[in-house]
């Protein structure tokens, strides 16, 4: 076995988990906004997406560098020698910081902390996009001889980083709502936690796509 196909196989498994947990967290969504159940299972409900979500989330912070990594190999991201081994440092704690998010997601400290990944999704998205285009651009840096493909891979990853941010809030809002539902009824926090779930579900018609295409990209490598 050679590093590639070890790295390829993990990003396989990243890309899986990515795509398997937003359905599970989709699909527990509707019993978080179920009226006719009681509180304490709505909440049951919730941990449950929660829970699957981390897994989304580990798979989703896994994609830039496995892809970079395998990007380099490949010869398309010549640049990042001598920089690998940082970008892995950077992204393991980046992970980290989310895994402690999700330890903490009943508290202030979560919500600080899951925004600490949201600023580093932010330089991600910058980062692929300025990439991305300037290579379908031919204006560098990304070693675009051997095909388009994987600089646009880099802007529909890009993309669904972005609808990822989203759902991110969304999710965050659902921490919010429940803090003030479990003091007791409240309509107008139920009126905005339906349309808060009732947006996301829209997203998350985009994101499926989004992830299977950007799959079909580095899968079967069109142009």
């Amino acid at each position: 076995m050679n590093e590639i196909d070890i790295l390829r196989w993990v990003h396989i498994l990243a890309m899986v988990y990515w795509l398997g947990g937003e359905w599970g967290v989709f699909q527990s969504s509707y019993n978080v906004v179920n009226h006719s159940l009681s509180m304490d299972e709505r909440r049951r409900h919730m941990e449950t997406a929660y829970r699957i979500d981390l897994l989304a989330r580990v798979g989703i912070t896994l994609m830039l560098p496995l892809g970079l990594q395998m990007g380099y190999y490949y010869g398309f991201v010549p640049f990042m020698e001598g920089w690998l081994s940082v970008m892995w440092l950077i992204f393991l704690g980046i992970l980290a910081t989310e895994i402690m998010a999700f330890y903490y997601r009943e508290t202030d400290r979560g919500i600080i902390l899951g925004k600490v990944v949201e600023m580093s999704r932010y330089i991600q998205i910058a980062f692929l996009l300025c990439l991305g285009v300037m290579a379908l651009l031919n204006l560098g840096p990304v070693d675009v001889s051997g095909g388009y493909w994987y600089p646009a891979k880099m802007v529909t990853f890009a993309v669904m980083l972005i609808i990822g941010l989203l759902l991110r809030v969304v999710m965050r809002e659902w921490t919010i709502l429940f803090r003030v539902l479990a003091a007791g009824p409240n309509a107008e926090a139920e009126a905005q936690l339906d349309n808060s779930i009732g947006k996301a579900r829209i997203m998350a018609y985009f994101y499926w796509v989004g992830i299977a295409g950007t799959g079909f990209l580095g899968a079967v490598k069109p142009f």
